[in-house]
This record gives structure tokens, C-alpha cells and sequence, in this order.
């Protein structure tokens, strides 16, 4: 018998989404907050139950009086509704695991590798102006190719641009050791000279989330590469929001340092969960609505491209994780001017070509407010401001009106 498709492991961390539906059932019944997590109650620090707790309880149980309802039938409507929450996230999750969607598309070919990163070369042989797209370092580089139908870069290929996408691949032994200065001023910066180099002459540089930042370093090192600069979903200002949730992400980094000092690297799980503290029950929630879906249907296909994709996750390097939350996340080093690659502090008011910003609405991970401190910085910049989260921007069901076209017609006009 041959084998079939591999498992899937999302959502990643199982446990961790697990306990937290768990979590978010025995609080409900037991009305007692969770001080570890501030940004789920904003406790007095009365015990077991918050003062705000112990007045909303008693509101309740007034109303529950006044309509001739016995606070144990409540009760028990409560854990029955728990109950269905329970059983429709493990179903999600068990029809996404089973889901028959694998992605198929083949890559293109490769301008130029080094080590394991590669520049796909989305435009081979048709010409057309030259834009080198730069993902994060944590996630795999397909999210702008993600499927059939629903790939940006494709997109803009079939519409006379030569897009270039900077896959930085699996970091392996070299990589481990790589801090910013050597993705941005190496790695990144010898990408883009092969860049320039097939289109002859200046390119459009193209970064998303933390892609975004190295790509911003890299055109002020390099402005005689770059005609023009765009940012999607960028942060800046990491204080912008809730400076206190920042800096408590940056004070998990010593409960990581066994396991960066074992392997060279910041492991996929650890960052998951890192995200997954950002909306710690939004996962179980899409997996509720997944279980919904019909499975033929094109939305449970993106789903689970989406959901394949954030699963497979690429470790960060040791080095550069603690730049990152040390001092992007703990001291705010971006937004005070105190962020350097190469020696040369990163200041985006330095920057004097066309620039290009889109900042979603519904970001979860990068707040707007974050992104919008570079629109006030980059001079003359347009700011593009859709109606949408941070990957469906790139690629969700609206994407091409969202961003797609939008980008296009920047690109053109740069």
C-alpha cells in the first residue's frame, strides 16, 4: 500500500491551542481571572475572583432573579454551550487535518543562491520592471505564491512585471550564527545586486512584515539599486499600542535561551506561540468556523492553504531573535532611533525615492498603528490603508482588490 499525504501538525502548537480552549472554558465557569495573561482581565488582584469579577457576577445573578432563572440552570446552559465550542474546534481541526488541498505549484527558476536562500525568478524571459519581493525570516517565502488563483506574485507576472521573490530558505549551520547585519548587509544586499543586475538598472524593493524592515535597511544602504520602495504591513513603532505587552514578549527571551543555545536557533513552536499571545483565542475560533465550511468549497481550500502554510513555519536565527525582541520588542530600538544594521542607524526619513505603504485595517500582528509612524517618516509617502488583516491582505479571498491592484498600479506609476 503506498503511503499517503504527511500528516499535518497544525495548529501549532497543539497543546498549547488545546489548553488554551480549556483555559477559556474553566474561567467561563469558574469566573476566576488569569493573572499571567494580563490582556484577558484587568484584575484588582482580588483572589480568586477579581473585584470587576465578583460586581459582574452579582449583576448577572440579579438579572437572572429578576427573570425567574435558578443560577444553576444557567450553569449549566453555560458548560453545554462550552461543550458544542469544544467538540465543533476538535472537529475543525480534525477536517482540516484530513482535508485532501496540497499545494502543487511549481517554483520557478532561481536568478541567483547562496547558501540556502534562492531569488525565484517570477517573470523568466518576459522582461518588464524588475520588483524584489523580501518576506519575514520566520515564515516560509510562499505566502505571496500561495496557490493556484491565489498567488500576488503570479498576479503581477501576468500583468507585465518581473517580480523577483527572496526565498531565504531553512536556516542551516551558517545561517544560525547570522544576526540583522548579515541578512541585511549581506545576504539581502547581494540579492538585490542580482536584482539590479538582470533588470539593468534600478529595481523596486518590496519588503512584507519583517521584511519590511530589512528591506528598509537595505535601500538606505543601497539607494542606487532602488527606484522605489514599498512596505506591506510593516512595523515600526513596536510601543505603539501596548508598549506593556511588548516588553513583555521581549522578558520571555531568557525562558528561550536553552533552547537557542542547543540548537543555533529560535524553534517554529516557540514563535507560534509567540504569535499565538497576540490573540491567544482567535486560533480556536477560525478552526470553530472551519468545521462550518463545505470542503469542496473555495474558501475551506484557502483555509487550509493558509493554514499549511502558517504550520510550516522556519526557525529564526539565535542572533537575530534576540535583536529582535530585546531590542525591537523590549527597547523599541526602531522607533527611537536606535536601531542599526551595519553600524549605520536606520532612519526612513533618510530615504528620498517614492515610497509605498499599505497598512491594514484588521492587523493583528502589526498594529496600524505601528505601521503608520513610517507613513509620517518616508517622505511623500503614499499610504494605503485596506480593509483587511495581515496575511489576508497578501492572500485572502480579497486580496487582489485589497492590495494586489493597488500595488500594481504604485509600481507602474514609480
Amino acid at each position: 500500500m503506498s503511503p499517503g499525504p504527511p500528516m499535518r501538525r497544525g495548529p501549532r502548537p497543539l497543546p498549547l491551542h488545546l489548553g488554551l480552549a480549556a483555559m477559556r472554558g474553566w474561567a467561563a465557569l469558574a469566573s476566576a481571572p488569569m493573572p499571567f495573561l494580563p490582556a484577558w482581565t484587568r484584575s484588582s488582584g482580588a483572589w480568586p475572583r477579581s473585584r470587576q469579577g465578583q460586581a459582574e457576577a452579582a449583576r448577572l445573578a440579579a438579572r437572572l432573579a429578576a427573570g425567574g432563572h435558578r443560577p444553576e440552570a444557567f450553569r449549566a446552559a453555560l458548560l453545554r454551550a462550552l461543550l458544542r465550542q469544544d467538540r465543533a474546534l476538535l472537529a475543525g481541526i480534525a477536517a482540516y487535518r484530513r482535508h485532501p488541498f496540497r499545494r502543487d505549484l511549481p517554483d520557478p527558476p532561481a536568478l541567483w543562491r547562496e547558501g540556502g536562500s534562492r531569488l525565484l525568478d517570477y517573470g523568466a524571459g518576459r522582461g518588464g520592471r524588475v520588483a524584489l519581493f523580501v518576506p519575514s525570516l520566520v515564515n516560509r517565502a510562499h505566502v505571496l505564491d500561495l496557490m493556484e488563483g491565489g498567488s500576488m506574485l503570479r498576479f503581477l507576472a501576468g500583468r507585465g512585471l518581473r517580480p523577483l521573490l527572496l526565498d531565504w530558505g531553512w536556516p542551516g549551520e551558517a545561517e544560525r550564527r547570522f544576526g540583522l547585519d548579515d541578512y541585511v548587509a549581506g545576504r539581502l544586499e547581494r540579492a538585490l545586486g542580482a536584482a539590479a543586475a538582470a533588470a539593468g538598472g534600478k529595481v523596486v524593493l518590496v519588503g512584507y512584515c519583517m521584511g519590511g524592515l530589512l528591506a528598509l535597511a537595505a535601500a538606505l544602504r543601497r539607494p542606487e539599486a532602488v527606484r522605489a520602495l514599498a512596505l506591506l504591513a510593516t512595523p515600526w513603532d513596536f510601543w505603539a499600542e501596548d508598549a506593556a505587552r511588548a516588553r513583555g514578549l521581549a522578558r520571555l527571551l531568557p525562558g528561550f535561551e536553552p533552547a537557542m543555545a542547543a540548537t543555533g536557533a529560535l524553534p517554529v513552536d516557540a514563535i507560534q506561540t509567540l504569535f499565538a499571545m497576540l490573540d491567544p483565542f482567535s486560533v480556536a475560533g477560525k478552526f470553530r468556523a472551519f468545521a462550518r465550511l463545505d470542503p469542496e468549497g473555495a474558501r475551506a481550500r484557502l483555509f487550509v492553504a493558509l493554514e499549511d502554510w502558517l504550520n510550516d513555519g522556519v526557525p529564526l536565527a539565535a542572533p537575530v531573535a534576540r535583536e529582535c525582541l530585546a531590542g525591537w520588542y523590549g527597547a523599541n530600538a526602531p522607533a527611537r532611533g536606535e536601531w542599526r544594521v551595519a553600524g549605520r542607524v536606520v532612519a526612513p526619513q533618510a530615504w528620498r525615492g517614492p515610497a509605498f505603504l499599505a497598512i491594514p485595517a484588521r492587523d493583528r500582528i502589526v498594529p496600524p498603528a505601528s505601521a503608520a509612524v513610517l507613513a509620517a517618516l518616508l517622505p511623500g509617502a503614499v499610504a494605503h490603508r485596506p480593509e483587511a488583516g495581515h496575511i489576508g491582505m497578501v492572500a485572502g479571498g480579497g486580496a487582489e482588490a485589497a492590495l494586489w491592484r493597488p500595488l500594481l498600479d504604485w509600481i507602474e506609476g514609480a
